[in-house]
């Protein structure tokens, strides 16, 4: 008993895990994980808060289904594909790329405050039931390449996107945060998003109330948020998004009125009716005498 004590004590001094129950923590200051490789049957590993630069050795752990290695050196989240791995997180690292990421049973991905550019290797065929990924505080310049088919959940505040452009087809999609960018038009969005309940633009260049219109075709949207944009500074801003948007629920905090309803019903029925008049042919006038063909 005594022995199995001390060799516990040394284990734990030397930076080697401490398994209970399949879980592993390790301790801080840590440059490498090699003696991971032994414990095969681990399901759930956290080695956040050291000075990892390499995470290969969890490539023998094919048991994993939670990994949490935040607050690293990493440059990479790339790993052999792992069968039964369900939350991944590499938050606060040194990575620029989201190639090397293809494991089959995947749900969330967690990668905030890294270095990413560009999205790229996340193959729809593969990540199959991947449904939230969280890319909040990176570099991204653009959303193409997160076209992944059961995506409920994208995090992408605080980056330097411009515009939304390759989600027109993410049917599954019911949250997108792109707060704090500089997006400055509203192109990007379909009636193929028909999931898409809450937008969140708080802290962007939306300037043209007009862009409103583009949101039209979001069956589903109810939460949209715009706070901190340019156009929220015009008068009739509450009004303008219920005309376009006759099932929206609520605005920035607020949610609406019956009376703001109302309006917008009868605002949206005026235009309907203006349209209409602008459409109908002009009545054929009649020819004047010196003009009657002979």
């Amino acid at each position: 008993m005594i022995l199995r004590k001390k060799r516990t004590r040394r284990r734990q001094r030397r930076g080697r895990t401490t398994e209970k129950r399949g879980k592993s923590s390790l301790r801080k200051d840590l440059t490498d994980i090699y003696l991971l490789r032994s414990y095969i049957h681990l399901r759930y590993v956290d080695v956040s808060e050291n000075h990892l630069t390499d995470l290969s050795p969890l490539n023998y752990l094919t048991h994993l289904l939670w990994l949490k290695a935040d607050g690293n050196r990493l440059r990479s989240a790339q790993l052999n594909e792992l069968p039964y791995l369900q939350i991944a997180s590499f938050a606060y690292n040194q990575i620029t790329d989201t190639e090397g990421i293809s494991h089959p049973r995947l749900e969330t991905l967690n990668l905030k405050g890294n270095r990413i550019h560009m999205v790229t290797g996340l193959d729809p065929q593969k990540l199959i039931s991947l449904h939230t990924v969280e890319l909040r505080g990176n570099q991204l310049e653009s959303t193409v390449g997160i076209n992944l088919p059961k995506l409920k959940n994208l995090y992408l505040a605080q980056n330097l996107l411009k515009k939304v452009e390759g989600l027109e087809d993410l049917s599954n999609l019911t949250t997108l945060h792109l707060r704090d960018n500089q997006i400055d038009t509203l192109s990007g969005f379909s009636r193929e998003m028909k999931s898409l309940q809450y937008l969140n633009l708080r802290g962007n260049m939306v300037a043209n109330l007009g862009e409103l219109a583009k949101l039209r075709d979001l069956p589903k949207l109810r939460a949209l948020v715009l706070l901190d944009n340019p156009c929220t500074e015009e008068t009739n801003y509450r009004q303008e998004a219920l005309v376009q948007m006759p099932y929206l629920e609520r605005l920035d905090k607020e949610f609406y009125e019956e009376e703001e309803r109302a309006e917008a019903d009868e605002i949206r029925q005026s235009l309907k009716e203006d349209k209409e008049k602008e459409q109908e042919p002009e009545p054929k006038r009649d020819l004047e005498p010196e003009q009657s063909l002979i």
